[in-house]
This record gives structure tokens, C-alpha cells and sequence, in this order.
């Protein structure tokens, strides 16, 4: 084999934890994720109108950065929950000291069913998350039923479709992975319920960077 082709197949194997992290590779890989997608997050986040009273749920939190972001952000409570065993733990050990002061929670559960009363946040958030969500027109309902009235819902992805990108096919037939355009998160999230619907592209953006091209955010109102 190639020294292409066997580090091809060494980043599919890391890669494929994205979906759901898992042992050492899985942690490995939250390690980059955090690195890697921290300039879109600072991008996505920029268009967010953020108050001290806010309680927000960052959903698919993986390493905890995000979390870590909005407890600096917001006087009141952070909420993350990831369905990865691996997530939960790192996202724990790098917020410890706002969970000990009753500021913070990261729960392990699935969007598909939150583990949250109705009502409860004023954002919910999903950073490079959405790809693997397995319902997702009821899965965001799900979202917007822990929402508070007048709430937001917030996505933000660094991937959209392009058709002939061989790379990407390959990554969502290994993951089990959906890439949504704008226009589809458009139409999910109105069949869910939303309303006021905001979509960001890279054009928008208001954080210098090298590599914007694909990135897309949305914001919807319950």
C-alpha cells in the first residue's frame, strides 16, 4: 500500500469516530476537533445575539469547547449533552470548575429524545452535529419542544453538498452522515416549526480566516 493510500486509511479510521467517539481514537479526535473547528465556531458564534440571562444547551457539545464559550457569554446555565460516553468525560474534565459551582451540565443522551422538561432554554445550539442527527424534521421538533417561546435554534456546519466531491461522498457513505444545503435546512426547520429563519454563508463573516469556503449557519426562532 501507498504511504497516500495507508494514510488514507489511518484518517478514515480516526474519522469515523466523529459520528460517535469512542476509546482512544475517539478521544484523539475530539483533541483536533477542538483545534480544528475553532474558527468556525467563532464565525457561527459572532452571529449570535447572546445575554446574560440566556440558558443554552449545546447539543453534540463533543470536547466542551462551545460550553466552555457560552459559560463566559452568559451569567446563568450551561447545558451540554453528547451521546458519546468518550464526549461526555472531556467535556466534564474541561469545564469541572463551573460544573462544581452549579453553573454547568453535561448530560450523555440523544437529541431524539432530551432528557430536558419543555421549555427550559433560550438556545440551543449544534456545532458540526446536525450530519448525524437520525430524524432530523423530529429531531429538531424534539429541539424546539425544550425551547422557550421566542427561543432560538442555532446550526452551524463547515460542510455543505458539492456535487462531483468524490472526498465527500466517501466521508458521508463512511459515517452515515446527511449534508444539508441551505435550502434544506430551510425547509426542515419550517416543517418543524420554526419561524424568522436566518441562514449565514461564509460571505457573512466577521472572524478572518484562510479556509471559510462551505461554512453555513442558521438561526430560527420557536
Amino acid at each position: 500500500m501507498s504511504d497516500e493510500k495507508m494514510e488514507r486509511v489511518e484518517d478514515n479510521e480516526l474519522l469515523i469516530n466523529a459520528r460517535k467517539p469512542e476509546g482512544e481514537l475517539g478521544d484523539q479526535l475530539l483533541d483536533r476537533m477542538n483545534k480544528s473547528h475553532e474558527s468556525l465556531a467563532q464565525w457561527g458564534v459572532s452571529h449570535l445575539d447572546i445575554s446574560k440571562d440566556d440558558i443554552i444547551l449545546d447539543i453534540g457539545c463533543g470536547g466542551g469547547v462551545n460550553v466552555e464559550r457560552f459559560l463566559k457569554m452568559t451569567e446563568n446555565k450551561v447545558y451540554g449533552l453528547d451521546y458519546s460516553e468518550v464526549a461526555v468525560e472531556k467535556s466534564k474534565k474541561l469545564n469541572q470548575k463551573a460544573i462544581e459551582e452549579g453553573r454547568c451540565e453535561v448530560i450523555q443522551g440523544s437529541v431524539s429524545e432530551l432528557p430536558f422538561d419543555d421549555e427550559i432554554f433560550d438556545i440551543v445550539t449544534g456545532f458540526e452535529t446536525v450530519y448525524f442527527w437520525p430524524d432530523f424534521v423530529n429531531d429538531l421538533k424534539e429541539v424546539r419542544r425544550v425551547l422557550k417561546e421566542d427561543g432560538i435554534i442555532f446550526i452551524c456546519n463547515e460542510a455543505i453538498p458539492r456535487d462531483g466531491d468524490a472526498r465527500q461522498e466517501e466521508l458521508k457513505e463512511l459515517l452515515d452522515m446527511n449534508i444539508y444545503s441551505d435550502d434544506e435546512l430551510d425547509q426542515s426547520l419550517r416543517q418543524a416549526g420554526f419561524s424568522d429563519l436566518i441562514i449565514f454563508d461564509k460571505s457573512s463573516s466577521k472572524v478572518e480566516s484562510k479556509d471559510v469556503s462551505g461554512w453555513i449557519c442558521a438561526i430560527a426562532k420557536k
